[in-house]
């Protein structure tokens, strides 16, 4: 049987942990080349990188230059990028670290926390989307993938300013994916369902609750179908990972 992804070129932001690091591995198991980024910890996605033959490159989404210079790394070195997924983000633990417990009121909120998570978590997707755009317009073709979460979460108490970050990203999508419309381009957002065993889950969060949570490996093979042929019409769309996957097992 052949790969999905055979000979796409797939940029993954925040690749070396969590949600992003099981859509690069899903992504190499079917043939693409992987290149996986991260702000800070190079020993992570360079492990990544090497356990599934990948790339790895050290860039904060958040960063112009940085960007600029991994998509123009990316473009030389593989000859384009078809394929992007902005999952690089900043929880509420650089806000406050028992967020789940004793939640901070938005008018206590550090406003340098504030500027960083909207910093990577919303102005982060629209630099790396803005940069590798064009190349994909060019080629007629390119699929992109923003990683969000539940509706619920986003109107949460206390979870100022992520919540807010995570809904200007679904809002960003739907005009982009707009945009996008007719010119081979696909912009689509996928999301676990529910609380998931990532690293932004903070060492407060009750010992009860920890088998509850949703393995990121959920993520894999949904991304790899919107990042597939298989969706080259679906276009705006927003996929929840656990339900597209019962519905796949009907």
């Amino acid at each position: 049987m052949a790969m999905k992804l055979e000979n796409k070129v797939a940029v993954v932001t925040g690749g070396g942990r969590g949600i992003g690091r099981a859509i690069a591995e899903a992504f190499a198991r079917e043939g693409a080349s992987v290149v996986v980024t991260a702000a800070r910890q190079k020993n992570e996605i360079e492990e990544v990188a090497s356990r599934i033959g990948g790339t790895a490159i050290l860039a904060d989404a958040s960063d112009k230059g940085n960007v600029e210079r991994l998509v123009g790394t990316v473009v030389s070195r593989f000859g384009g990028i078809d394929i992007l997924v902005n999952n690089a983000g900043r929880g509420m633990k650089f806000v406050n670290e028992n967020f789940m417990t004793q939640p901070t009121p938005f008018w206590e909120a550090d406003p340098d926390a504030w500027r960083m998570v909207i910093d990577t978590n919303v102005n982060g997707v629209f630099l790396m989307t803005r940069a590798v755009v064009p190349h994909m317009l060019r080629c007629g073709s390119g699929r992109i993938i923003n990683i969000s979460m539940n509706y619920e979460t986003m109107k949460r108490q206390g979870f100022t300013p992520y919540g807010p970050s995570k809904a200007a990203l679904e809002s960003m999508s739907i005009i982009w994916a707009k945009e996008l419309e007719g010119t081979g381009v696909t912009l689509n957002v996928l999301l676990p369902g529910g609380a998931t065993a990532t690293g932004m889950i903070p060492d407060s969060f009750p010992e009860s609750m920890r088998d509850k949570l949703i393995d990121p490996a959920v993520m894999g093979p949904p991304a790899v179908y919107l990042a597939s042929d298989q969706a080259k019409e679906m276009n705006g769309q927003r996929l929840v990972a656990i339900e597209w996957i019962k519905e796949k097992q009907k």
